[in-house]
C-alpha cells in the first residue's frame, strides 16, 4: 500500500519513487510486472500525472524499471533482491477506482484557458456553414492537412513569427504529442536533449517513442549550449521564445550559438516548440529559430492552437525542412490526417477572413489586464516581499513568497484553501535542489476576473496565517 504525505518536506514524486523502489528491491513487485498506468496511479493517489511520471522515470534511470513504447513501465530484474516472495494472486474482481479528487475552487494550473474568451458565435457560424455546404469534407483529406489551411498557417507564421516556409512544408496534426511521436520515428536512433527544468510530457513522449533523453540545464539565457555539446545528443528540444516554466526568453546571441551547434555536425536538429509566443505583452517576440536558420535549416518548428483557441480543439502543426519532409512523406504516405476536416476548414475560414488575428488581439489585451490585476492583488495581499517573475509573456508567472514555509507547504496550504497550483521544483527533473526556494508556478488564464482578489486573499490566508 503506497501512502504519500503532502505535508512532508520530501516531494511527492520522491516519496512515490522510494516506496516503489523498495517494493521492487524486496521482490514485492516481481520482475516483468507492469507498473500501474500513470493516469490510474495518479488518480489512485490523488496526485498529478507528472508526479507519477517523474517517479517512474527515476526508476527507469536506476535500472529498476523499463519504459516500453506504447505499453508502459515494467519492473526489471535487479540481481540483488532481498526476501523475495512470489507475487500475490490477482484479485478475483476488478478493484473499484479511487474517487477523483474534488475540483478546486480556483484553478491556477498552466494547462487551462478562459473558455469565456473562445469566439463561440463566430466559430459556430463558420462550422455550420462548412458542415452544410461542403459535403466533400466527409471524404478523406490530404495526409499533411488541407492545402488551403496550410497556406493560411504559412502566411500567419511568416508575418507574425518570422517563419520562412512554404505550405508544402507544414504538417497539421492533433496535438504536439502526436507530432512529436511522428518526429520520434523520423529520428529513430538519435538521442534528444531536453531542457531541465522543463516539460515532463515532452520527455515522456520522446522516451516512450524510443528516443533516449538527456537533461540539459538552462541559465538566464535559456538552454546551455556548452552543456548541450557535452551531452552527446544529436537532437535538441527547446522553448526559446518563452521557456517553460521559468519564462526565460533566449536572446539572439544564444540562438546563434544553438544554430551553430546544429550546423557543426551532420544529422543534428533542433525541435523548436513555440507554444504560446502569441501572448507577449511588452514587445513583439524575437523571430523564430526556424526563421533565423532558413527554410532548409536544421530546425523543426512546432506550434499549437491550444492556447489561442482552446485545448479541446486539437490542432497543432510542424514545419519540416525539405530533407525531413521527404522522409515524412515516404514513411507516413498511408496515414490519414488526425484532425477532422470540418475543424480544419473552420479554422481555415476563421483565419482567412481576419477573425483569428482580431481574436488574438482581444485575448492578448484581456490576458494582459488580467495579469496586471492579479499581480497587483498578490502584492497587496502578500506584501512587498513577494516576487513575481516572467510576467512579460505567456499565461503564467513564477511567484516567490519567502517565509511561507517552503514550496511543498505552499502548494499544500494553497490546495487546502481551494487553490490549485504547482511548485516550481516539480519541473526540475535532474537536480530538484537547484530550484529556487519558496516558488510556485501560477497560471492565470483560467482565473475568472471576478475571482482575482478572492484568490489573492485566499493565498495570503494560506501562506500568511494570523499569529
Amino acid at each position: 500500500m503506497i501512502e504519500l504525505d503532502a505535508q512532508a518536506k520530501t516531494p511527492l514524486y520522491e516519496q512515490l519513487y522510494a516506496q516503489l523502489a523498495a517494493a521492487i528491491r524486496t521482490g514485492a513487485v516481481p520482475p516483468g510486472q507492469a507498473l500501474p498506468g500513470r493516469r490510474s496511479m495518479a488518480a489512485r493517489l490523488g496526485v498529478s500525472v507528472s508526479t507519477v511520471d517523474t517517479a517512474y522515470q527515476m526508476l527507469a534511470a536506476e535500472g529498476l524499471a523499463e519504459a516500453r513504447p506504447r505499453r508502459g513501465f515494467f519492473v526489471q530484474e535487479t540481481g540483488g533482491r532481498l526476501h523475495a516472495r512470489p507475487a500475490a494472486a490477482p484479485p478475483a474482481t476488478t478493484p473499484t477506482p479511487a474517487p477523483a479528487p474534488p475540483a478546486p475552487r480556483y484553478d491556477l494550473s498552466t494547462g487551462s484557458v478562459d473558455t469565456a474568451l473562445f469566439p463561440a458565435r463566430s466559430w459556430g457560424r463558420i462550422q455550420r456553414e462548412v458542415l452544410y455546404t461542403c459535403p466533400e469534407l466527409l471524404q478523406r483529406g490530404e495526409m499533411q492537412g488541407d492545402a488551403d489551411l496550410r497556406a493560411q498557417i504559412a502566411a500567419y507564421l511568416g508575418e507574425y513569427r518570422g517563419v520562412v516556409c512554404a505550405p508544402e512544408q507544414i504538417v497539421v496534426g492533433a496535438g504536439i504529442e502526436y507530432l512529436l511521436g511522428c518526429l520520434a520515428h523520423l529520428f529513430s536512433g538519435c538521442t534528444a536533449a531536453v531542457e531541465d527544468p522543463g516539460y515532463h510530457r515532452t520527455r515522456a513522449v520522446l522516451q516512450n517513442s524510443g528516443i533516449p533523453c538527456r537533461l540539459v540545464p538552462i541559465d538566464g539565457s535559456g538552454l546551455s549550449v556548452t552543456a548541450l555539446e557535452a551531452s552527446g545528443a544529436d537532437l535538441c528540444y527547446v522553448t526559446p521564445s518563452h521557456h517553460f516554466p521559468t519564462g526565460v526568453t533566449m536572446p539572439a546571441g544564444r540562438r546563434a550559438q544553438l544554430l551553430g551547434w546544429a550546423a557543426a555536425a551532420p544529422g543534428r536538429y533542433i525541435l523548436e516548440d513555440d507554444y504560446d509566443s502569441e501572448f507577449r505583452f511588452d514587445t513583439r517576440p524575437l523571430p523564430s529559430l526556424q526563421g533565423m536558420a532558413g527554410p532548409g535549416g536544421p530546425v523543426v518548428y512546432l506550434t499549437t492552437f491550444s492556447k489561442s483557441l482552446a485545448p479541446g480543439i486539437r490542432i497543432a502543426c510542424m514545419v519540416l525542412p525539405p530533407d525531413l519532409l521527404e522522409r515524412y512523406r515516404q514513411d507516413f504516405a498511408v496515414y490519414a490526417n488526425t484532425v477532422s476536416r470540418f475543424e480544419q476548414q473552420t479554422l481555415c475560414r476563421f483565419m482567412a477572413c481576419g477573425q483569428f488575428t482580431r481574436h488574438l488581439a482581444r485575448m492578448r489585451l484581456a490576458y494582459k489586464h488580467r495579469m496586471e490585476r492579479f499581480a497587483a492583488a498578490l502584492r497587496t495581499s502578500l506584501g512587498p516581499a513577494v516576487v513575481l517573475g516572467a510576467t512579460h509573456s505567456g499565461l503564467h508567472f513564477l511567484l516567490t513568497c519567502p517565509g511561507a514555509g517552503g514550496e511543498a507547504q505552499m502548494v499544500a496550504a494553497a490546495a487546502a484553501a481551494g487553490v490549485r497550483l504547482r511548485g516550481l521544483r516539480e519541473y526540475y527533473m535532474q537536480d530538484p535542489d537547484a530550484c529556487p526556494p519558496d516558488t510556485v508556478v501560477a497560471g492565470y488564464a483560467a482565473l475568472r476576473p471576478d475571482d482575482i482578489e478572492a484568490v489573492a486573499a485566499a493565498l495570503a490566508r494560506a501562506w500568511r496565517p494570523p499569529v
